[in-house]
């Protein structure tokens, strides 16, 4: 049971998927596996600061998403640069 605990704990903070929603992949009360991920962060000094495991989550996907959208960005504007000096 430990190293389920280790393994789930690890997957929820390594993931860009909100808590509740790995606790409910994994079969675990998303509770409790908010416990957990809190109780590892307090025995090895991970805290992110003030904010609850579910706005850490929430700014995880969000990073995640800015992310996707600067790619994105880019290489529109490398599409935008070749058909300006493509031919018409």
């Amino acid at each position: 049971m430990p190293e389920f605990r280790e393994e789930a704990v690890q997957l929820a903070l390594k993931s860009s998927k909100p808590v509740a929603h790995v606790a409910r992949e994994l079969n675990v009360n998303p509770e409790t596996l908010c416990t957990w991920v809190r109780q590892y962060e307090r025995e090895h000094g991970q805290q992110d600061g003030p904010l609850p495991v579910d706005e850490r989550a929430e700014l995880k996907e969000l990073r995640r998403r800015n992310r996707e959208l600067e790619q994105e960005n880019a290489f529109l504007k490398k599409a935008a640069a070749y058909f300006a000096r493509a031919p018409r």
